[in-house]
Formats: structure tokens, C-alpha cells, sequence
């Protein structure tokens, strides 16, 4: 039997890489490349949220003026909507935390879910060393929450396998450690967490894999290196750099600038879950890559060389706010992934190159700054302050 993937359940769909996802779904490319029109998505989406200070519904505007039903939690256990006139109404958002096994029961029965894809999570290495209990709640506790729910309602057991349902679990390249000079992870790489954030996503992906063997959930699971795009909060690395830029602001430097990460661009990585969720197969666990491995002061330069002349300023000039601060606790050196199993099994290949998406994301937060200001809120810019002024 097929996956049905018409119901489908996203979490964290208002963060950076899960509005994409949306967006992708219904043809509703941030970039509005026809490269990312393929989705061929017919069904629903509910999209669960509880908009911490990384969620913003702006993201979702165009999909929901199209598709959307604007369903919100009444925090009773019921569900109040404010219909917007379309014939079609194939998006709807719940403003929900996913540790609320309750809600998350309510929101499983009312709309029938067939399909969970699992964004959601604490997922900025800096926050989780200046609080790591909001990382074990969410992307542990969370987790657990929905593949529990997810295991009763669909009723599955080593003896009543399901194939389907599916529930995909979104994580991170950075539970596999740091590498050397070379070498690459892969999906049997042991994992070797250094940060709070990538202890907790480790966790995470073991209880998913725990659900497959001991109770026969369906479940895939992807590892991805750094994404970037649009919509991406300005506290990573990329959209923090092209708006201090602009606004003539130091750009911090961790230590010398030396580590290495790879990057691909968010909507390459969403057509790769998407392929996981129709075409993987259960149980098995599929990385990510970007092929495209940078070190941070060297991309940093290739940022300013991009930016600077868009807003009047010499690349010079620019180099000269280039702030070294000290470096972060447990700073993983390198991270590389080996991706050669989804390209072989499922056939992905990425459609955007560096230097197109790198020049298309500067384009694009340079040209979205009423939005860039607005999530740069006073609580945002403590946070920045407390972060990097301490390590000067």
C-alpha cells in the first residue's frame, strides 16, 4: 500500500526551514525559481507551531491567502476558525507546543493525520549553551511526545505494521561530532555530540529509531548540514552578516574564522525531504550535503564582496568592522557529509548552485527589510548583546 501523504502534519512549519517546506509544497517558492515547482503536493497541511522567538507566520502569508483556513487552539481542547472565503482550504495552522500530548491527541483525531514531517526544535548551538533546558523539552521531549501519539493513533505494532502512515524526523549533521581535514559522515558514522543543541538532536533521533525496532513505527530520517536561504532568523551566521552589513554594524567572528561547514540551500534541502517522505524506505536514516564546504571568514568574504557594493559600501571598508571574538565552547573544527546514498537510492541531485542561492539569498534580505527589522525585535537584540559582547 502507498503512503497516503495527504493529511500531512508539519511541526515547526513558522521556523526558517520548515515555512520553506510549506512554501515548497504549495508552489510557493520564497525565490520563485520554477526549479522548485515539482512538489506535486495534492493533500493538506497542518502546520503546529507554538511561535517562539524563531517563528513568524509572515513567512507563510502567501500560502495562507491561498490555501489557508487560519485554525487556531482556543487552549480548551477545541478549535475556532476563521474560514477566508477559498473554495480549497488546504493549510491550516495550530498554535500549539508540541509537549502538549493533549493538543497534539486533539490535532491527530480532528484532522485525521496520515504523515508526520518533524521540524520543530531549539536548534541554535549559542542558546543551548546559554540555556540548554528549552533543548531537552522540545527536541527531546517533543519528539517523544508526537512519535508516542503518532504510534496510538495509528494503532501500529510489530504486529499490525502500517505502511501508509509515515512519521519523518528532521536532523542535524552536527550529532555526528567534528571531523579533521578529511573525511566525510555518513549514515553509520557513530555519533559524537559536542554542544547541548547536538546532544539533544542525537537523542532525538535514537528515540525515532527506538519506535521503528520496538514498536514498528514507520519512520525515515535525514541528517543535513548548514541550510541557508530565505526567511532564516538573523541570528545565524549568513542573514546576521548581510544585515549588519547593511546597517554598518561589527560582524563577529568566532576565534579565527577557521572552522569549516558545508552549506546547502534550504530549498534543495526540502525537495530532498520530500523525496524521503514519498520514495524512502522505512527505517532508514538518509544525509544531506551540500558538496560545498566553507570556512566561516573565507564566506564571510565572499558575503561582503556580495553585499557591500548593494548598499554603497567598499568591500574595504566593509573588512574593517570584521570583529574576532572568542571562540564558543566545544566549536566543532569541520563538518562534511557524504550524501551519495540519497543521490544513488531516491535520485536527488540539488538544483540551486552556491554562488546562484548565496546571491539570491543576499538579494533577497536586502530587498526584505521591513522584514529583517521587524523580527529584530528588542528581545532579539538583548539576546545578541549577551551573546557576543561577553566574549570580546
Amino acid at each position: 500500500m502507498a503512503r497516503k501523504l495527504q493529511n500531512i502534519l508539519v511541526t515547526g512549519g513558522a521556523g526558517f526551514i520548515g515555512s520553506n517546506f510549506i512554501n515548497y509544497l504549495f508552489g510557493q517558492s520564497a525565490t520563485g525559481s520554477s526549479e522548485f515547482m515539482d512538489s506535486g503536493f495534492t493533500g493538506k497541511i497542518v502546520n503546529v507551531d507554538c511561535l517562539t522567538y524563531a517563528g513568524n507566520l509572515e513567512n507563510l502569508s502567501a500560502v495562507d491567502a491561498k490555501f489557508g483556513a487560519s485554525v487556531t487552539s482556543t487552549g480548551s481542547g477545541q478549535a475556532s476558525s476563521a474560514t477566508n472565503g477559498k473554495s480549497e482550504q488546504r493549510y491550516f495552522f495550530e498554535k500549539v507546543d508540541i509537549c502538549d500530548r493533549a493538543e497534539i491527541e486533539r490535532i491527530f483525531k480532528q484532522y485525521d493525520i496520515d504523515t508526520v514531517i518533524h521540524f520543530a526544535a531549539e536548534s541554535h548551538v549559542d542558546r543551548s549553551i546559554l540555556g540548554p533546558e528549552a533543548f531537552i523539552k522540545t527536541n527531546v521531549m517533543g519528539t517523544f511526545t508526537l512519535l508516542d501519539v503518532a504510534r496510538t493513533y495509528w494503532g501500529v505494532s510489530l504486529d499490525n505494521k502500517r505502511d501508509d502512515v509515515l512519521f519523518h524526523h528532521i536532523s542535524t549533521d552536527e550529532v555526528y561530532g567534528s571531523l579533521g581535514e578529511t573525511g566525510y559522515f555518513t549514515e553509520t558514522t557513530n555519533y559524537d555530540p559536542r554542544s547541548p543543541y547536538s546532544s539533544s538532536k542525537a537523542s532525538s533521533d535514537h528515540i525515532v529509531m527506538a519506535y521503528y525496532h520496538t514498536y514498528g513505527l514507520p519512520i525515515t530520517l535525514s541528517n543535513c548540514t548548514n541550510n541557508y536561504g530565505p526567511y532564516q532568523f538573523p541570528e545565524k551566521l549568513l542573514p546576521l552578516m548581510i544585515s549588519n552589513i547593511r546597517d554598518g554594524k561589527n560582524l563577529p567572528v568566532y576565534g579565527e574564522g577557521k572552522n569549516i561547514r558545508d552549506w546547502i540551500y534550504v530549498e534543495d534541502h526540502n525537495r530532498a525531504v520530500w523525496q524521503i517522505v514519498n520514495n524512502g524506505k522505512a527505517g532508514e536514516k538518509y544525509n544531506i550535503g551540500g558538496e560545498n564546504e566553507w570556512q566561516n571568514i573565507k564566506l564571510l568574504q565572499k558575503v561582503i564582496e556580495l553585499t557591500a557594493p548593494k548598499v554603497n559600501k567598499t568591500a574595504q571598508d566593509v573588512e574593517k568592522t570584521i570583529v574576532h571574538v572568542k571562540d564558543r565552547p566545544g566549536h566543532d573544527a569541520r563538518y562534511a557529509i557524504d550524501c551519495s546514498k540519497i543521490k544513488r537510492e531516491l535520485g536527488w541531485e540539488r538544483k540551486m548552485t552556491f554562488e546562484q542561492g548565496l546571491s539570491l539569498t543576499v538579494n533577497w534580505y536586502l530587498s526584505h527589510k521591513e522584514w529583517v527589522d521587524h523580527i529584530l525585535s528588542g528581545e532579539y537584540t538583548k539576546w545578541i548583546e549577551k551573546n557576543y559582547e561577553g566574549r570580546k
